[in-house]
């Protein structure tokens, strides 16, 4: 495609970095490219990227600066190494680490002329160049809108506001429940293939029970949101009992009851503070408190 559209730069050539640099291209942007590692580069280059000289060379390419790095340690080092070059530029940092120091790379860049969009990707590499993925955003709400264009070629954006660091906040309790939940389907799937159950055969239950948790959010979220956590549905009581039938199990299975264990002390602590007869959606307020 003739790259008739505005110039982007991305830095970092991780499998995310790549996929990114690929739908700009493929979008008709011209793309600048910069990693440590220049071999990463190649086949972008060969579909028609420009391989930057070094990374402030990168960034002073042009105003859009992707960042595609592993956490913002990486972040911090690449800015430091192209301080001269970073004023009058927007980056979209969709680095991941946590809202606070989204916070601290945002007023460092804002302190020298510069602007972050902070940026929280809901989808691996082979999600990029989908409009039905999706990426959070916060920073400047001007900066958003002049490149919102270029962004969308991504992903869809989901706009969370001026704080930079919303859209690392959102996107770390949406890893907090995906991870919670893998890793509990992981050790179901161990407790199966100990006794003989391979994930194929659990693969239809565990696709069931899992789709029941849309509706108990649903339900849910309106109760925890007014603070009623009336033991009218369950219990926490009945729920620590439940934990521990899947802890002796797991452990009579000869798997590691270590994650059933985690849970059923915190609703044990619960239950013996006097929220026996109260919903498990109280521990919302006892994690507040921790």
């Amino acid at each position: 495609m003739q790259q008739s559209k505005a110039s982007v730069t991305v830095i970092g050539l991780g499998p995310m970095g790549q996929a990114m640099a690929g739908a700009f291209l493929d979008a008709g942007h011209a793309v600048t490219v910069w990693n440590r590692t220049a071999a990463r580069a190649d086949e972008l280059v060969a579909r028609g990227a420009e391989l930057a000289a070094d990374a402030e060379a990168a960034v002073a390419a042009n105003e859009l600066v992707v960042l595609s790095l592993t956490d913002y340690d990486a972040v911090f080092a690449v800015l430091e190494s192209v301080e001269a070059a970073v004023a009058g530029r927007v980056f979209a940092n969709l680095s991941s680490d946590t809202p606070e120091r989204a916070r601290r790379a945002a007023r460092w860049l804002a302190e020298r002329g510069a602007a972050q969009l902070t940026g929280g990707v809901q989808v691996p590499p082979s999600g990029i160049g989908s409009p039905e993925s999706s990426t959070f955003y916060s920073g400047p709400v001007e900066a958003f809108q002049r490149h919102r264009a270029a962004l969308e070629v991504l992903t869809g954006a989901d706009y969370r506001g001026d704080d930079p660091g919303l859209a690392q906040l959102y996107y770390q309790i949406q890893m907090d429940l995906f991870w919670s939940s893998m890793s509990g389907y992981l050790h179901a799937t161990a407790v199966a293939e100990a006794n003989g159950i391979s994930a194929e055969q659990f693969r239809p239950y565990a696709v069931s029970t899992a789709s029941l948790v849309p509706g108990m959010i649903e339900f849910y979220a309106p109760r925890i949101a007014a603070g009623n956590h009336a033991g009218d549905v369950d219990r926490m009581a009945m729920v620590l009992a439940s934990i521990d039938h899947v802890r002796h199990t797991a452990e009579a299975s000869g798997v590691d009851g270590a994650i059933p264990a985690v849970l059923a002390e915190t609703v044990r602590r619960a239950v013996e503070a006097g929220d026996g007869a109260s919903s498990l959606t109280s521990l919302v307020g006892r994690f507040r408190k921790a």
